[in-house]
């Protein structure tokens, strides 16, 4: 291919420039993680040719960085769900999805990934994935042992339990310890391999090629140096990742996430996927929302205690998700100096030994009064705060922030603070959940709600099922880019 202008991903390359096409295929799918794996599955067995431009040197992306729990449910429950005694319906997943995300849900995706879970744990499984018939009933972020079902999200916190009944839908891969991310694409990459899909490693994509209809015709890919022109003819699918390593992107497109926050994913979720997306006349949305959390939990005797502001207030109930209380507590220090938890040394319980959040302690007392003190808070206002806590919660009762009995005492003397104020030592990551505007089939649409032919994508190039922090679940990325990873690659590949 010859080119003589610099090639940015926001400038597509005009289909009536390109000389010679370097390499042909039928569906081209840049981005080897969990989407772009399950797209090119799909594609392949629908009979297309599909070839894959992954920018590092193996599989895997920010899927096989992750704990890769996987959100599934609804039709009755999934076989690990009825093992374990619970039934799923439907509707009742539905409403949960609608009350995590409300008026930035697309319910149009939510409907489509609930009717269709039980068929994707299947699909799953038939690949090889593992799940054990168990359930891990201890609040954790993550399962540790080789148990498969876990509650990983509000599920049981209000005003969640006001709109759906309470049912566990994370699966852990039956892989003990930190490791369900490398085994899912292990496994993944193995189901691409047998199918005779050519991977090219160490290719980064540059931009779109594009025709004066406005149609996808293939994409600039550069590799060994060299800039490759690569014709698909039935169309390419993004699923490039997210923008969270692009600072500038994140300080233009989600600034109050701008704020010193630690990004996890992988190097290449670098916003090019929706930049090339964008040249090409691609709507976006969401791209204000990030996903961030304050892993207060373990040790999960710390739900019994109180996060409090610089003025001694509460702002969540405690027994939330540890993604919904970081991003309550972001929003609260928009106006204060400080944020704290308030527990006890019974509530403090192992944290020394074993925590993710690596907040120090800021102060402790024989009295309430000594750790307002301590604090610096305003005179009075802790012990107002924990004298109106302590009794509702002798009563099992939460009557301003409605956390769960179970989670509910009164914290007794002697007390400790933790410093959980962004800059000052815990741990705030985040990743970016905003992305080109799609169908649930994959196909990108431009800002009027038209289709942009021969353009798919998913993962999180996309804006797929998880829109806030502030409703999601562990887990609910995974499900999303490899359930719309499928979706996105039997649309290009049936064109």
């Amino acid at each position: 291919m010859t080119t003589t202008a610099k090639t940015t991903a926001s400038k597509p390359r005009n289909s009536g420039d390109i000389q010679h096409w370097d390499i042909e295929t039928d569906v081209a799918i840049i981005g080897f993680g969990g989407a772009g794996a399950a797209a090119a599955i799909e594609a392949a067995d629908a009979g297309a040719r599909v070839t894959i431009f992954e920018l590092a040197s193996a599989s895997g992306g920010s899927t096989a960085l992750s704990s890769a729990e996987i959100y599934m449910g609804g039709n009755g429950g999934t076989p690990v769900q009825q093992a374990c005694g619970y039934h799923d319906d439907t509707e009742n997943m539905v409403n949960y999805l609608k009350a995590c995300f409300g008026n930035q849900a697309d319910d149009s995706k939510i409907r489509d990934y609930c009717e269709n879970s039980l068929n994707h744990y299947q699909w799953l499984t038939g690949l090889g994935v593992p799940f054990k018939m168990s359930e891990l009933k201890e609040r954790a972020i993550m399962a540790l042992t080789d148990d498969c079902l876990l509650f990983t999200g509000n599920e049981k916190a209000y005003p969640f339990t006001e709109h759906a009944t309470p049912v566990p839908r994370g699966h852990n891969l039956e892989v003990e310890g930190d490791n369900g991310g490398p085994l899912l694409m292990k496994i993944l990459t193995e189901a691409v391999q047998s199918r005779q899909v050519d991977v090219h490693y160490d290719s980064r994509a540059l931009t779109l090629i594009s025709n004066d209809k406005g149609e996808v015709e293939g994409i600039v890919v550069r590799i060994d140096q060299q800039e490759k022109a690569v014709r698909a003819r039935k169309g390419v699918i993004l699923c490039a990742g997210g923008f969270c390593m692009n600072e500038a992107m994140v300080r233009k497109y989600a600034p109050t996430f701008d704020r010193g926050l630690i990004p996890i994913g992988n190097p290449g979720d670098t916003g090019s996927g929706i930049l090339m997306g964008m040249g090409v006349g691609a709507g976006t949305t969401n791209m204000h929302e990030c996903f961030v959390s304050l892993p207060y939990y373990p040790p999960a005797s710390l739900t019994y205690g109180i996060l409090i502001n610089d003025k001694a207030q509460r702002f969540i109930n405690e027994d939330c998700y540890h993604g919904r209380v970081g991003y309550n507590a972001l929003m609260a220090q928009r106006n204060a100096q400080r944020i704290y938890f308030i527990t006890d040394v019974e509530g403090y319980g192992d944290y020394e030994k074993m925590s993710y959040l690596g907040a120090q302690v800021a102060g402790t007392g024989d009295s309430v009064v000594e750790l307002e003190q301590e604090l610096e808070l305003p005179a009075g206002s802790l012990q107002h705060t924990v004298s109106q806590y302590n009794a509702g919660a002798s009563e099992g009762k939460d009557p301003l922030f409605h956390k769960a009995a179970a989670w509910l005492r009164p914290l007794t003397p002697p007390y400790v603070a933790l410093d959980c104020t962004l800059g000052r030592g815990p741990f705030y990551p985040f990743f970016t959940l905003g992305g080109l505007d799609t169908l649930a089939s994959g196909e990108v649409l431009n800002p009027d709600g038209d289709v942009i032919p021969g353009l798919y994508a998913a993962g999180r190039t996309t804006a797929g099922i998880p829109r806030t922090a502030a409703g999601y679940a562990s887990g609910m990325s995974v499900g999303d880019v490899t359930y719309f990873g499928r979706r996105a690659g039997l649309s290009a590949a049936q064109k």
